[in-house]
């Protein structure tokens, strides 16, 4: 794997700290519980440690606050991680937008001095400031560095074998690089590697790291649709049987609104959509009942059938 990151021989350092502040944001808990359940369930299973605080506000959003005011998006993130600050705990997320907001935050207040100050300033009327040292770390870079591929597959006890899965690591997961330092922005492998560590296999395709679209969403619905229509057009044709995400905006393009896209465009697609976390839950033996599995839109059955 080429990568100029942080390597798996460097994460070892970190091993022994599996205690993490766990920050939801907003979208999983309101919207898709089910990939907060998995979630919690597989960092249960693999010992790692998390705790919890109510004081988290949204990460702020990485897309809309950040175009109207970057300043207050600073402000906001830094906010979040004075909380974490506060407990003394590194912060673990469960989406890439989140982890995108709060880590390019902590930088952007750690390499500039005058910024810091003027967010300090902003925070000084909730009795808040940052010193600019939280580590921010997303649930697959954890699993990936901390855990790691073989300590993971030495846990299976029901590995997915035969299934095909197309990997959809979402856009802010790896960038902007020089921040997120965490994998290749042209050609990750992480989530390939952890696809593979359950047992399955991780298929190629085209075009593998066009986003999904859901960021346009709310400004541009035709032009959404039809960037999410190209991915599923690329991910049917290389044969998978699902998806695999690392984000709940890719999971609510790709599961949410698949049928939407079907019916836009007279394509059939059934490609069911699992939040990465979730197949790990299933390769480490839960009970598919216990995973919310009846709140997906684009129905599991024909995955879970095949890797009984």
């Amino acid at each position: 794997m080429k990568r100029t990151r942080a390597t798996k021989e460097e994460s070892n350092l970190e091993k022994e700290n599996k205690d993490y502040l766990l920050f939801k944001g907003c979208l999983i808990p309101s919207s898709l519980p089910y990939m907060e359940v998995a979630a919690r369930r597989a960092l249960e299973i693999l010992e790692i440690k998390i705790t919890e605080t109510d004081n988290f506000s949204c990460c702020p959003d990485p897309i809309g606050i950040k175009a109207i005011s970057e300043l207050t998006w600073l402000s906001m993130g830094a906010r979040n991680l004075c909380i974490a600050q506060e407990i003394g705990k590194d912060i673990l997320t469960l989406c890439n937008g989140c982890y995108e907001t709060l880590k390019e935050t902590s930088h952007a207040l750690s390499e500039d001095s005058e910024l810091l100050e003027k967010v300090n300033k902003i925070l000084l009327p909730l009795n808040r400031k940052y010193e600019g040292n939280t580590i921010v770390k997303h649930i697959a870079e954890v699993l990936y560095l901390d855990i790691g591929t073989n300590q993971i597959t030495n846990m299976i006890k029901k590995p997915l074998y035969g299934l095909k899965v197309a990997a959809f690591y979402g856009c802010h997961l790896v960038r902007p690089s020089d921040v997120m330092n965490f994998d290749d922005p042209e050609e990750p492998k992480s989530l390939d590697e952890l696809i593979v560590a359950l047992g399955a296999d991780s298929l190629p395709r085209m075009r593998k790291m066009f986003c999904c679209g859901a960021p346009l969403l709310g400004v541009n619905m035709d032009l959404s649709l039809n960037i999410a229509k190209e991915n599923l057009d690329n991910i049917k044709t290389s044969g998978v049987d699902c998806i695999v995400t690392l984000c709940p905006f890719c999971q609510t393009q790709f599961d949410r609104n698949q049928k939407v896209v079907e019916r836009r465009f007279n394509k059939e697609y059934n490609l069911p959509v699992f939040y990465y976390p979730e197949l790990l839950c299933l390769a480490l033996g839960v009970d598919p009942y216990q995973l919310g599995f009846d709140l997906h839109i684009v129905k599991v059955d024909q995955v879970l059938n095949k890797i009984k």
